[in-house]
């Protein structure tokens, strides 16, 4: 298995993070640029990834304010789950970690592990873009 994360520190409380994160229409605001055919639900979320593949997953565990699991609903290039797990920080804020746990074989690691990584990195680094930017109020 292959294992991928990236974290982020988020001013916002535990709460205000795992809200956000638990509902899958909120998580197109976290995509790169190569990600187009989005469609959500609370749920679900289906998209292509440019050159790469079609994807298609749910949200399919929840513990409240601390973790969340995404697995595909539809047979995917190779087996994975994403989870995202929120934790305060001590400070008010929250830590918020996204990991995908890939079955790569040792061909498909050599290929996928930068763009899995790359994808993990701008989607924590957008989660906290998007959550700690000033409400426009």
């Amino acid at each position: 298995m292959t294992i991928i994360e990236s974290t982020t520190d988020i001013n916002k409380p535990v709460s205000t993070v795992y809200a956000f994160l638990s509902d899958m229409n909120n998580h197109k605001q976290l995509m790169p640029e190569n990600i187009y055919n989005w469609s959500s639900t609370e749920d679900e979320a289906s998209f292509t990834i440019q050159n790469m593949a079609k994807l298609a997953i749910r949200i399919t565990s929840r513990i409240e304010n601390k973790e969340l699991i995404a697995l595909p609903t539809e047979k995917p290039p190779f087996d994975v789950e994403l989870k995202w797990t929120v934790t305060e920080n001590g400070n008010g804020g929250t830590l918020a970690k996204l990991t995908i746990v890939a079955d790569l074989n040792m061909m498909m690691k050599m290929l996928a592990s930068g763009p899995l990584q790359k994808l993990t990195d701008h989607q924590t680094s957008q989660l906290k873009a998007t959550l700690d930017a000033p409400s426009a109020s």
